[in-house]
């Protein structure tokens, strides 16, 4: 067995973390540097986190649509959120605005790990892009659950994220995460909810996939500094912060 040691202040990192109104995006910008790169697709200037391009990257390859879906928006740093919230305010008011735009350090977008994509046309609105539920367009976002993106704002979850439905944003939760969401008709909030009836020390959450299986669960950290974890010896797994109480781990088993 293998013991692995967390610290609290960890539960900022990872490809789960919600980032909203009540979790601010609290890494500094010096910190993300390293971790971002541009995705060389048609919109060269646009940058994600390194593996939520490679996997959107990969995703528009499958599907042969770089020439038909454009990247609009990834990474920004506050003060480009704090721009483009002030310019909505004075171009489309406050209503528009608190609908479509989030304030600093409450925007996904400062994480990396959010983009927001448009059908290829002569004129791309910024704020919200055209991005239909038919067409290429639809079979990206059914695709794009295997490759770990949500469509992060869906209609009638508005009182949920506090955000109106933007068929256009994507996030990067990473897989299987995307799929528990995906079956169970949740957004990240839900699934954070969610996924805290699989503790540590109790009942875990399995999901097959033919001769291997993932295993997940939740530890709550929110009471002590540092926590110790013991997991499995040769069993890949993954662990990442939710931005909110604790950590959700994901294994990665072979069955016998």
């Amino acid at each position: 067995m293998r013991r692995i040691f967390l610290n609290k202040n960890d539960i900022h990192n990872g490809n789960l973390i919600l980032v909203n109104k009540s979790y601010p995006f609290i890494k500094r910008e010096a910190e993300m540097i390293d971790a971002l790169t541009a995705i060389g697709l048609i919109s060269g200037e646009i940058i994600l986190e390194k593996r939520t391009a490679t996997m959107l990257i990969q995703l528009m390859n499958v599907l042969d649509c770089t020439k038909t879906i454009v990247p609009v928006s990834g990474y920004r740093t506050s003060k480009e959120q704090e721009k483009i919230y002030n310019d909505s305010l004075r171009e489309n008011g406050e209503k528009f605005t608190k609908k479509y735009v989030a304030l600093p350090h409450r925007s996904e977008h400062q994480t990396g790990m959010a983009v927001d994509l448009a059908q290829r046309s002569e004129k791309i609105d910024f704020i919200c892009p055209n991005f239909p539920y038919t067409g290429i367009c639809q079979k990206f976002r059914q695709k794009s659950i295997k490759y770990g993106f949500i469509e992060r704002y869906p209609k009638g979850k508005e009182n949920v994220t506090g955000i109106a439905h933007e068929p256009w944003h994507f996030r990067y939760v990473g897989y299987p995460h995307s799929e528990i969401i995906q079956n169970n008709n949740l957004t990240l909030e839900e699934y954070i909810e969610f996924i805290k009836g699989y503790q540590y020390s109790k009942k875990h959450l399995f999901l097959n996939h033919g001769h291997q299986y993932n295993e997940v669960f939740y530890l709550d950290v929110f009471k002590s500094k540092e926590v110790e974890v013991i997991l499995p010896e040769d069993v890949p797994y993954q662990i990442s912060g939710n931005n909110v109480d604790g950590f959700i781990f994901t294994l990665w088993r072979e069955k016998v």
